[in-house]
């Protein structure tokens, strides 16, 4: 068995003398003892990368899907980088106001926006409304009434494309909770009520077809598919959303940003569609940034059976193995180049067998209790799906730079856990 695959590595990532890791000039064992685990840590310089690279590709048309992972230092690092911001709650548009992103440059998404949520994002002055269902459409007629200026608007649309991903991240589909479908017609009698209405000023469509999508042809499908209608409608803009996947583990390969990008221009020159195209990626920004850092607490060896690995963390920091099925590499930090020769299963905390974070890990022979175990490409849905189930503690981030570690969202404390408690 090999040692971690290099390429699942954070961009700065280096290793010393004595074999043990770094990324962004920090120690990984050092930050574990110093803040403690479980911890992300995200490489400051591998997130600037890829938003430069989005915006290079797209024009600056380009905003960053924060559900994938949001806090006040990502709002303004993505801002800074000249990326726009995609919202979908609220609790996401006041994050970013409070870091002090312009409203202008946030995109407001959503299938169910309550009247509040609606209300807040025009008040502030979003740059984008993405419009998904005829009830919305009422309520901004209902909003417009009371005197509230006209916001902006995308339609989101449903293409009939099925992408090659998990039926929980497939998006695009006609049978799917989001957005107005194709096929039915309803696509074109939103685009009509929307063009008739005064209370919004329709400028495009938005059509998404999935997360954690590897097969680039299918977004060139989704092109193909709604060109007709789009180029019909004659709308200014155009947002082919996100959802390029990247790998996980071992011998998986994903589009880059580049790719992906090119591959849409060339899509919509090939049919014609003359709309400005705009694009949302979140987890090719975010996932391939970070590791999450445990501490081995139990090594039980069941002859015959399996050996389990027990971390500190578990399904609170990542539950997409248990929601999806999602694999990911280990390796031990302090000797990041060792052979993985054997094979354990990475459990954590929590009071479930389901509790898995890695279902067939390759670990080296020597891991013992104490070790820190750290597991790639965990910046994207594992942070922003945490919870505090067990009312485990949710862990910190820190971001690293040219040898600097700071924190930028502090671990909880137990006082924390009953702070809303009557």
């Amino acid at each position: 068995m090999s040692a971690v695959p290099w390429h699942l590595l954070p961009d700065t990532a280096s290793v010393d003398d004595d074999g043990a890791l770094s990324v962004g000039g920090c120690d990984l064992q050092a930050l574990a003892a110093e803040f403690g685990t479980p911890l992300f840590v995200y490489d400051e310089a591998h997130l600037r990368a890829r938003c430069r690279e989005a915006v290079e590709v797209f024009d600056g048309n380009v905003a960053y899907a924060s559900k994938a992972f949001l806090c006040v230092a990502m709002a303004r690092l993505v801002h800074e980088e000249g990326m726009a911001i995609d919202v979908a709650t609220g609790g996401e548009l006041f994050v970013c106001l409070q870091a002090g992103v312009p409203a202008e440059r946030l995109v407001m998404h959503g299938n169910n926006k309550s009247p509040a949520e609606l209300r807040a994002a025009i008040e502030a002055g979003v740059g984008r409304l993405v419009v998904d269902s005829f009830d919305e459409l009422d309520r901004l007629e209902a909003l417009h009434r009371e005197g509230l200026p006209v916001p902006t608007v995308l339609l989101r649309i449903t293409p009939g494309v099925e992408a090659h991903t998990h039926e929980y991240t497939a998006t695009g589909q006609d049978d799917s909770k989001f957005g107005f479908t194709v096929s039915s017609g309803l696509a074109a009698a939103a685009v009509e009520q929307a063009t008739e209405s005064a209370a919004v000023d329709l400028v495009g469509v938005h059509v998404h077809i999935g997360s954690q999508v590897f097969v680039a042809e299918s977004f060139g499908r989704a092109v193909g598919v709604i060109a007709p209608a789009v180029n019909q409608w004659a709308l200014p803009e155009l947002s082919m959303g996100g959802g390029l996947g990247v790998a996980y583990v071992e011998g998986e390969d994903a589009p880059g940003i580049t790719q992906w990008g090119q591959m849409l221009v060339d899509a919509c020159d090939r049919n014609g569609v003359s709309a400005t195209l705009h694009a949302e990626p979140g987890r090719a920004i975010a996932a391939g940034a970070a590791v999450t850092l445990y501490t081995v607490g139990t090594v039980k060896d069941l002859p015959g059976i399996r050996t389990y690995v027990s971390v500190d963390g578990g399904m609170s920091d990542n539950p997409r193995p248990v929601l999806y099925g999602s694999g990911y590499e280990t390796f031990l930090p302090r000797a990041v180049g060792a052979e993985r020769d054997r094979v354990a299963r990475v459990v954590g905390k929590h009071c479930e067998s389901g509790d898995l974070l890695v279902r067939e890990a390759k670990v080296p022979g020597d891991l013992a209790v104490g070790d820190v175990l750290a597991t790639p490409v965990t910046g994207a849905y594992g942070h922003s799906m945490g919870s505090n189930y067990n009312k485990v503690l949710r862990p910190a981030v820190v971001f690293v730079h040219d040898g600097e570690a700071r924190e930028v969202v502090r671990r909880e404390t137990y006082e924390d856990l009953i702070r809303l408690d009557r």
